[in-house]
């Protein structure tokens, strides 16, 4: 019968297998190189993690802070309700960026309720603003726009910090009459709230939570996971050894498992400190995230603070848990007698072979048939899915053969280095295949992903190229409200040196054409016929700038009749809404209009302002959530395209240093290191550069046929940073690997062995 030891002398022994596992861990051959595996995988783990919580933080609270803001309208408040309220709500936008609410309210009746963030009314004609609006349209005059600033909008009243929203009081009040609302109060606690009402555009633009949950864990926590498996295997050669020798010994499974922690436990506490750190920095205060330029708000991540702190401690155990498992796992001797099968080479190049086939079938195969067909995607999807398959074989073929070159080369000019890294890369093309396979896919991925999402925005690409054509030279102006023709003609009295034409639907004529009115220096500058009464043409005209505002109209007919007209009765014509004219304002120099201007000359006029565009510029303004919640698609992609990176140089670099103590006598032989650079290039540094730059190029040409039909943010700059991170990461690994490897041929000594 075994008898159990004492309390006292389990906690000693437990303490003395906690060391020596620390001390094996210090020695091992790759002891350095694990210890920093396992301190990031920690460290990216807990971060992703947190990353989790903070998406979730972030959703809940805008929630919150939405409902509490969103009005109450009773159908009956109008006449029964003693405090009340009128409501509308509007929208605006600055140049190039996202439209905003602009909400115009106004005391009804008795205490008129407020929504959160504004303490008092502000006077009439008084505006609100957000300070972040307030920042970032100060080049257009924002503060001046809808009226006389009388204060900010508090934190309270916003979804985040970063919230753009203006409260106006319009001078002439707000009528409870229709479209206006007549509310009685904001949130739930003062009735049922009416979303139709809510200002903000957030809930509109953003998507939902899952698919930003989903994106975090694709690109941050599995390439964490990844990380932490590579990390907990680093120099599995020696300690499988080392496990087999406790377990003769006598040793239990608690004591292999404590011998493991106290191997693990320094690198994953240092790394759990150091996220700890990065957590508790976001819940104290504010952080701007780089390249999205999105500001996290602490206030949404100190309800959640406890599951945030929670992240750093979930992966130390985790990281613990994982070393453990791994070191009970069985694994196959290393030096077994079986012979490998011969036939693994010849897939590697048959595999290889393909790759070029599947690119050609993914970038041109969808061109063979009729766009918008199925036949067209699956083909597409097909030549992807091949090359994901296909290009680690073609990269592990490509080194396999370049270490051929270099074993001639090594050989015939004596150079002992490279002799070893050709042998090394031309006989292990299996290894340099794995060991690419990740970089390569996920960079696939990412590009694709990136493709997609512009895909979304193609709507935008015709309203891009009208503002390309035209500029701001010519400009639609869509008045809001009721508009008198005495405010009309004020608004176009008021825009110096510009002229105003207006196009207006077929109205029943028996060419059933639009109609072109304008005086005679509009029609002249916009190079049509000046008739003394009226003409017709039948082809877009020849002026860019009247061209594009028919392709945008919603008849979008060439056939015109033009008809010549004064100023007042231009205004006349264009002050009654609701009739589908369009009118424009433009510079017969062709010189670009002052939008932000014309924006605030509309609210000093018209009851509510104006719509001031280029024609489609609403779909390029649709467009921009699209194009910013890429720039989260970009940087989570590279973030996880890095750790990925460096997830396969640790496992090379690690298989590198088991190998290359066979090199260590060469040293004594030659008496130079220049082997282990040479080697150390070969084996970390060439598969991963050639990963980053080839595999970035085939994702970008396997992306192309995708991103051609929209805006997408595939860019120049974001390829060369994709790329440039891969072989940043590929250097520092192989300086790194270089170092440990001379620092190992110093100290070796001749054995025996």
């Amino acid at each position: 019968m075994t008898t159990m030891p004492p309390s006292g002398d389990t906690l000693k022994l437990a303490r003395r297998l906690l060391t020596v596992g620390r001390v094996a861990g210090r020695r091992a051959e790759a002891g350095g190189v694990r210890y920093a595996a396992l301190l990031l995988a920690t460290l990216v783990l807990a971060l992703s993690l947190g990353s989790l919580v903070a998406v979730h933080a972030v959703y809940a609270g805008k929630e919150e802070r939405r409902t509490a803001r969103t009005p109450v309208a009773p159908e009956d408040a109008q006449a029964r309700a003693t405090d009340a309220t009128t409501w509308l709500v509007g929208s605006d936008s600055l140049d190039g960026e996202r439209r905003f609410s602009v909400v115009y309210l106004a005391p009804y009746k008795g205490d008129a309720p407020l929504p959160p963030g504004l303490d008092d009314w502000p006077e009439p004609g008084r505006v609100v603003l957000s300070p972040a609006l307030r920042r970032a349209g100060a080049a257009e005059d924002i503060d001046h726009r809808y009226g006389r600033l009388a204060g900010t909008i508090g934190e309270e009243g916003l979804d985040e910090p970063s919230e753009w929203l203006v409260y106006v009081r319009p001078r002439d009040g707000l009528s409870p009459e229709r479209p206006h609302a007549v509310i009685t109060g904001f949130g739930p606690t003062a009735g049922q709230v009416s979303a139709s009402l809510e200002p903000g555009s957030g809930r509109m633009d953003e998507k939902p939570e899952w698919m930003f949950q989903a994106a975090v864990i694709g690109m941050l926590v599995l390439p964490a996971v990844a990380l932490l498996v590579v990390a907990a295997r680093t120099g599995a050669h020696a300690r499988d050894r080392r496990t087999a020798l406790v377990a003769a010994l006598g040793g239990r499974r608690p004591d292999r498992a404590l011998i493991a922690t106290g191997e693990a436990v320094s690198p994953a506490a240092l790394g759990a400190v150091v996220a700890a750190a990065a957590v508790a920095t976001a819940v104290l205060g504010d952080i701007r995230i780089p390249y999205t330029d999105y500001l996290l708000s602490s206030s949404h991540l100190r309800p959640y603070g406890w599951a945030a702190a929670l992240a750093p401690l979930a992966a130390f155990l985790i990281i613990l848990a994982t070393v453990v498992l791994m070191d009970f796992a069985p694994r196959r001797d290393a030096s077994g007698t079986r012979p490998r099968s011969t036939s693994r080479n010849t897939w590697m190049f048959r595999l290889a072979v393909l790759c070029p086939v599947a690119i050609i079938l993914a970038v041109r195969g969808p061109d063979l048939f009729a766009a918008d067909t199925a036949l067209r995607t699956l083909t597409s999807w097909a030549g992807i899915a091949v090359t994901i398959l296909t290009l680690p074989a073609a990269i592990a073929t490509v080194t396999g053969k370049a270490g051929k070159l270099l074993t001639r080369l090594g050989r015939s000019h004596g150079l002992p280095g490279t002799l070893v890294a050709g042998r090394r890369t031309s006989t292990h093309p299996g290894g340099t295949a794995r060991l690419v396979t990740g970089v390569s896919i996920a960079l696939i991925v990412l590009m694709q992903a990136i493709a997609w999402q512009g895909l979304f925005g193609a709507q935008t690409v015709e309203a891009r190229h009208t503002l390309d054509h035209i500029g701001r030279s010519l400009v639609t102006v869509g008045a809001r409200g009721d508009v008198s023709a005495s405010a009309m003609a004020d608004f176009l009295a008021g825009a110096p040196a510009t002229e105003a034409v207006l196009l207006t639907p077929p109205d029943g004529n028996k060419e059933k054409s639009g109609t072109l009115y304008g005086s005679c220096a509009a029609l002249t500058a916009l190079h049509v016929p000046c008739p003394a009464g009226e003409t017709r043409i039948d082809k877009f005209p020849a002026d860019p700038r009247l061209r594009e505002l028919i392709r945008w109209s919603p008849h979008k007919d060439p056939k015109l009749l033009i008809r010549r007209t004064d100023d007042r009765t231009l205004a006349e014509l264009a002050a009654p809404t609701g009739t589908g004219a369009t009118l424009a304002v433009l510079r017969p120099d062709g010189k670009p209009l002052s939008v932000p201007a014309l924006k605030r000359l509309s609210h000093q006029v018209f009851p509510r302002g104006a719509a001031v565009r280029t024609p489609g510029e609403s779909e390029l303004t649709a467009g921009v959530p699209n194009r910013d919640q890429g720039r989260w698609s970009a940087l989570f992609g590279m973030v996880g395209i890095a750790v990925l990176a460096t997830t396969a140089g640790l496992g090379a670099m690690a298989e590198f240093l088991r190998q290359g103590r066979a090199l260590a006598p060469l040293s004594a032989l030659t008496g130079r290191l220049r082997v282990f650079r040479t080697s150390a290039a070969w084996s970390v540094l060439a598969p991963l550069a050639l990963a980053g730059t080839a595999g970035t190029a085939v994702a970008a040409a396997l992306a192309a046929p995708v991103s051609a039909g929209g805006e997408s943010s595939l860019t120049g700059g974001l390829l060369v940073w994709t790329a440039g991170v891969v072989l940043a990461v590929s250097v520092l690994l192989w300086v790194w690997a270089s170092r440990v490897a001379i620092r190992q041929a110093q100290t070796w000594r001749p054995s025996g062995e």
